[in-house]
C-alpha cells in the first residue's frame, strides 16, 4: 500500500477543549491544515491572554504544507493565524470572503499581513494539489460565509463540518446545502470529522430568528436605551438589532474596537445591511433622547476591558448606565467564564438597569446542532469512519456512544487527542502514536511560549500567600552581614501590624548566618536556599501560610 492510499490526521488542538481549533490532514507527502484558532486562558492560567496551538509539528514539515483552510471567522477558528504566519510566512490560506476580511484585520494588528498569501473561495469551488482537492460546503452556523469541507484524496473523502447546525430560516437567506452533503455522501466518504460540541443537547436547535423575535418584544417596551451585547463576530445578531432598532425609530451605536471593526468589514463586503443615516457615533449617544438610542457592544463574556465591564464597573467614557436601560446579553457563558458573566449582570442590575439574559428570554441561540442534528449529518454523510471534534472529552464520547447506537461499530469510531496520529484507508483507522511535541503555547503579552507551567505556578502561588523579600549585605572577604537583614512583605502580612514576626524572621536570619561555617566561600545560592527552607517553616508555624521567599544577596 502506497503512501497516497492512506490518510494521517493530527489535531492539534480543539479535541478534549472548546477553542484553539487546528487538525493537520496528511497524504503522502502533502498537508493540508484545517482552521488555526485560539482559546481563551482559564483562571489558572494568571496573566495569559491566550492560548494557541503547539506547531511545531507544521515547523518541521513546513515544506509539505498546502494550504491552511479556514472554515469560518469565530476566534476559534482563526484567531491563532497571525502567530502561525510568524513561523510559517507565505503558506496559502484559504476561506470565504468575510473570514478573510476578519483575518485581514487580525493580521494587520500583529504585523503579519505582509506574510500572509490569503485566497478567497466560495462554497462548490474547488481548490487542487497533487494529493488533494478541496471542496467547501456552505453550511449554517451563528456567523455569515462558514463552511465544511470535503477533502478528496487517492486515499479516500474526509468531510471536515466545521461548526454547523441545520438552520431552515437563516437570517441571510444562505442554506445549509444538504444536497450537495448527500451527494458527496452517496459518492462514498471514508471518515467523517464531526462537530459535537452540542451532542448532549436533545432534538434540534431553535433559528436565530427566534432571537429577532425576542428582540422585537424587547426594544417595543423599552422606555429608555437598550444595549445589546454579544460577541464581535455575531453578524446576524447584530444585523437583528440593527433591523429591530429601525423599525422603532432608534440610532445604532457600535462600542468595542472589535465591534466596530468586524461590522465594518461585513458591511463593506455585503453581509451586513445598515440604512443610511441609521449608525451614530459614541459621542452622540448622549445628544439624543435615550428611546430613540441603541447600543450594540462587545463584552458579553464579562471580558474585564469590554465595552460593558466598563459600563456595569462605572468606568467607561462615553455610556453610563441609569436606572431604566434595558440591557440585553445575548450570549451564553463559555465554560469558564461564568463568574466574570455573573459579577457584570450583578453590577449592572445594580446601577438600576433591567438586565436580560438567556435563561430569562430566547435572546440567545447556539451556533451549533443539537443531538438530532449530529445524526442527520451521520446519515447524510454516511461515512466508513467516524470521529468526534470540536468538543471536550464528555462530548467526544456522547457523540461516540451517538455513533454506536446508530449502527457505526465501536472500532470503527476514534476517540482521538490533541498529538495523536490517526492513520485511516480503506479497511481500517488505527492510531500510530503521538508527534514528539504537541499542547499548548501561551501568549502572554508580546510574549509568546515563554510562560511555562513553572511560571504559571510562581504566579498561583505568589496570588494565594504573597511573597517576602530579605535583603542582605554580606562582605566579600569575610561574609560577615554588613547590610540588613532588610524584610519586606507583600500579600502576605501587613508589616505595621506584624512588627513581632518580621523581628523573628530577623533573628531567624542573623542565627542561620552565625552559626554557618561557610559564608566565606562565597556560596550564596547555599545560603539562599537555606533562608527559603528555614524561614518558610518559621512562617510556616506562625501562620499556617507558605509565601514566596526571595532572598537578595548582595556582596559589599
Amino acid at each position: 500500500m502506497s503512501d497516497t492510499d492512506k490518510l494521517q490526521i493530527i489535531p492539534l488542538g480543539g479535541i478534549g477543549e472548546i477553542g484553539k481549533n487546528m487538525t493537520a490532514i496528511r497524504c503522502g507527502d502533502e498537508i493540508v491544515v484545517i482552521d488555526a484558532g485560539v482559546a481563551f486562558p482559564t483562571a489558572e492560567m494568571m496573566g495569559v491572554d491566550l492560548v494557541t496551538p503547539d506547531i511545531s509539528y507544521l515547523r518541521d514539515h513546513r515544506s509539505m504544507i498546502k494550504a491552511i483552510v479556514l472554515t469560518h471567522g469565530h476566534e476559534d477558528h482563526i484567531g491563532s493565524l497571525a502567530f502561525v504566519l510568524r513561523d510559517l510566512p507565505g503558506t496559502p490560506v484559504y476561506g470565504t470572503p468575510l473570514t478573510l476580511g476578519f483575518c485581514r484585520h487580525k493580521l494587520s494588528e500583529y504585523k503579519q499581513l505582509n506574510n500572509a498569501v490569503l485566497r478567497g473561495f466560495e462554497p462548490d469551488t474547488t481548490f487542487i494539489s497533487d494529493n488533494f482537492e478541496v471542496e467547501p460546503i456552505r453550511v449554517s452556523h451563528s456567523i455569515p460565509d462558514a463552511v465544511a469541507l470535503a477533502l478528496h484524496t487517492p486515499a479516500g473523502t474526509l468531510v471536515h463540518t466545521g461548526d454547523f447546525k441545520f438552520d431552515q430560516t437563516p437570517i441571510d437567506g444562505s442554506l445549509f446545502d444538504i444536497a450537495r452533503m448527500s451527494r458527496i455522501g452517496e459518492e462514498g466518504v471514508l471518515i467523517l470529522l464531526s462537530d459535537c460540541t452540542n451532542v448532549e443537547r436533545p432534538g434540534f436547535v431553535q433559528s436565530e430568528r427566534v432571537v429577532g423575535e425576542t428582540f422585537d418584544r424587547v426594544f417595543s417596551g423599552a422606555k429608555r436605551r437598550v444595549i445589546m451585547a454579544c460577541f464581535a463576530s455575531n453578524v446576524h445578531r447584530v444585523q437583528q438589532a440593527i433591523d429591530v432598532s429601525v423599525r422603532y425609530g432608534r440610532k445604532v451605536a457600535l462600542l468595542g474596537r472589535s465591534m466596530e471593526r468586524n461590522m465594518e468589514t461585513a458591511k463593506q463586503l455585503g453581509y451586513l445591511k445598515m440604512p443610511e443615516g441609521t449608525r451614530i457615533r459614541a459621542e452622540e449617544i448622549e445628544s439624543l433622547p435615550p428611546h430613540m438610542v441603541t447600543i450594540v457592544t462587545t463584552g458579553s463574556q464579562g471580558e474585564p476591558m469590554a465595552s460593558l465591564s466598563r459600563m456595569a464597573a462605572d468606568e467607561h467614557q462615553k455610556v453610563k448606565i441609569v436606572k431604566g436601560d434595558t440591557v440585553i446579553v445575548s450570549a451564553t457563558a463559555i465554560p469558564g467564564n461564568e463568574d466574570l458573566v455573573w459579577r457584570t449582570v450583578n453590577r449592572l442590575f445594580q446601577r438600576g438597569a433591567e438586565v436580560i439574559y438567556d435563561g430569562v428570554m430566547p435572546v440567545h441561540v447556539s451556533g451549533h446542532g443539537y443531538a438530532e442534528e449530529l445524526k442527520l449529518m451521520l446519515n447524510l454523510v454516511n461515512p466508513r469512519f467516524v470521529m468526534p471534534v470540536h468538543g471536550e472529552y464528555r462530548m467526544l464520547a456522547r457523540y461516540s456512544a451517538m455513533a454506536e447506537q446508530m449502527g457505526w461499530p465501536r472500532q470503527d469510531i476514534v476517540r482521538a487527542d490533541i498529538g495523536d496520529i490517526i492513520e485511516v484507508d480503506e479497511n481500517a483507522v488505527r492510531n500510530r502514536g503521538k508527534i514528539p511535541q504537541y499542547g499548548a503555547v501561551l501568549i502572554d503579552g508580546a510574549g509568546v511560549g515563554d510562560v511555562s507551567e513553572v511560571v504559571l505556578r510562581d504566579r498561583a502561588h505568589l496570588a494565594q500567600d504573597g511573597f517576602l523579600v530579605i535583603v542582605l549585605g554580606l562582605d566579600q572577604e569575610t561574609g560577615e552581614i554588613v547590610a540588613g537583614p532588610e524584610v519586606n512583605s507583600r500579600g502576605f502580612v501587613f508589616m505595621d501590624e506584624s512588627e513581632y514576626l518580621i523581628e523573628e524572621v530577623k533573628q531567624k536570619i542573623l542565627e542561620r548566618l552565625e552559626n554557618r561555617t561557610d559564608t566565606a566561600d562565597n556560596d550564596y545560592s547555599s545560603i539562599a536556599q537555606d533562608l527559603r527552607t528555614q524561614i518558610g517553616k518559621l512562617l510556616f508555624k506562625r501562620t499556617q501560610r507558605k509565601p514566596m521567599i526571595l532572598p537578595v544577596i548582595m556582596e559589599v
